[in-house]
């Protein structure tokens, strides 16, 4: 078993401190059990790459002695592996520039790394960028070179009409296209992910933690979450908003709501369930 050490709650239930990493409260280790006896093998420093590990996963493929770590404020995808020695290491393998921005509350934004999924099938993985709003495909057939497949912009904080702008190359100020979804705005930015078994259909929700919430997207406690459907092509990589499905949790009769985790009865693509 591998465990990532992401934060304390007495931390994270405050809404995000940037003062709070620096305090040591948010962690940046993979921790290596031998199971079921639970014993503590190996403790992996990932170093200032990273900072702040949350979902870690592994292949699907029982054979395989690899999986990955979302590492949220670096905004990195680390790959951990299993060595010839029988001891486990890491590497870097997709890396999330942060953005120079022009009205927040930092002069750059990472894409902050919140969620991450692996197809059954172990060809592509799917992440997700809470604050700049896009969705991303990568094939990892080749586990240690992820290609990027496909991306989406189904909100975030760099959206067009926001008061956020990211800095081009040139010095120009940009935002991000992001489509209404049967006349609604989208609003937050992705959060949580789950595919369907086929691989075909990912469905994404905004809401991390109302603190945090709160924090970044108001919005959202005023006006509730949402949950998208991403149309996956499976064949040669690509992703699309689905323009026919919009469940807004604005409208629930005790809402508005937050909305999170997804699961499909009986096992899904994160709780690695086989059926």
């Amino acid at each position: 078993m591998i465990s990532s050490s992401w934060g304390a709650p007495a931390a994270f239930t405050k809404g995000f401190n940037l003062q709070h990493v620096s305090d040591g409260l948010y962690g940046r280790h993979l921790h290596v059990y031998s199971w079921p006896d639970g014993e503590l093998k190996q403790t992996l420093d990932l170093g200032n790459t990273g900072l702040l590990p949350l979902e870690t996963r592994f292949l699907h493929d029982p054979s395989k002695d690899t999986g990955y770590v979302g590492c949220a404020l670096t905004s990195n995808l680390v790959r951990f592996f299993k060595t010839s020695d029988g001891s486990w290491s890491h590497e870097v393998a997709i890396s999330v520039e942060a953005l120079k921005v022009k009205n927040w509350i930092l002069p750059e934004m990472p894409g902050l790394i919140t969620d991450f999924l692996i197809s059954l099938d172990d060809r592509y993985l799917y992440f997700v960028n809470w604050l700049h709003g896009d969705i991303r495909q990568y094939n990892i057939e080749d586990p240690s070179k992820p290609v990027l497949a496909g991306q989406v912009w189904v909100g975030g904080l760099l959206q067009k009409g926001s008061d956020v702008f990211y800095i081009t190359l040139d010095g120009k100020e940009s935002q991000f296209d992001v489509p209404a979804i049967k006349g609604n705005r989208l609003r937050g930015g992705p959060q949580m992910i789950q595919l369907s078994l086929d691989g075909k259909r990912l469905y994404v929700t905004n809401s991390l933690f109302s603190v945090w919430d709160q924090q970044f997207y108001p919005d959202l406690l005023q006006k509730g979450s949402h949950m998208l459907q991403i149309d996956v092509d499976t064949e040669r990589g690509g992703l699309s908003v689905s323009p026919d499905f919009f469940v807004d949790f604005g409208t629930e009769p005790e809402g508005p709501s937050l909305a999170h985790e997804m699961r499909y009865p009986g096992g899904d693509c994160t709780s690695d369930i086989w059926i």
